[in-house]
């Protein structure tokens, strides 16, 4: 197994796919809860009531330390490096060129989100990386 994700790890990183990429991509995907699920349960409230059925129990919702802006631009630096290397190798690993995926990560690259909507940006290119990554697949 050791030997398997060692060639992956070198065969990606031949590439110019680090692991800090990786590792970036999992920082972002990583579950953190929303910071308004307030809004939410007052809705769902509304609505279990309206239905005649009983409130429904909730535990506290985690907490989070938010995204700060220093750490949302690291991250962004990293994800648009990552897209130009991206754009640059997936000709050369793919059977026919994913221009769905590949016109979805550009869009999210130019895309500029309010601040409070940074989080969700950075899943969402994540996510576009993860789908052009899985989709040049591993020769090794």
């Amino acid at each position: 197994m050791r030997m398997l994700v060692h060639k992956l790890s070198r065969s990606l990183a031949d590439d110019g796919i680090s692991e800090d990429l990786i590792d970036t991509l999992e920082d972002v995907l990583r579950d953190r809860p929303d910071p308004s699920p307030e809004d939410r349960s007052r809705k769902l409230d509304g609505l279990l009531v309206r239905l005649g059925l009983p409130l429904a129990r909730r535990q506290r919702p985690l907490s989070a330390a938010p995204l700060s802006e220093e750490e949302a631009a690291r991250i962004t630096d990293r994800f648009h490096r990552a897209t130009v290397q991206l754009i640059r190798v997936v000709p050369h690993r793919v059977r026919w060129y994913p221009t769905q995926e590949v016109c979805r990560l550009l869009a999210l690259r130019d895309e500029r989100p309010a601040p409070d909507e940074t989080l969700s940006h950075l899943r969402r290119y994540a996510l576009a990386i993860v789908a052009i990554l899985d989709l040049m697949g591993d020769d090794a």
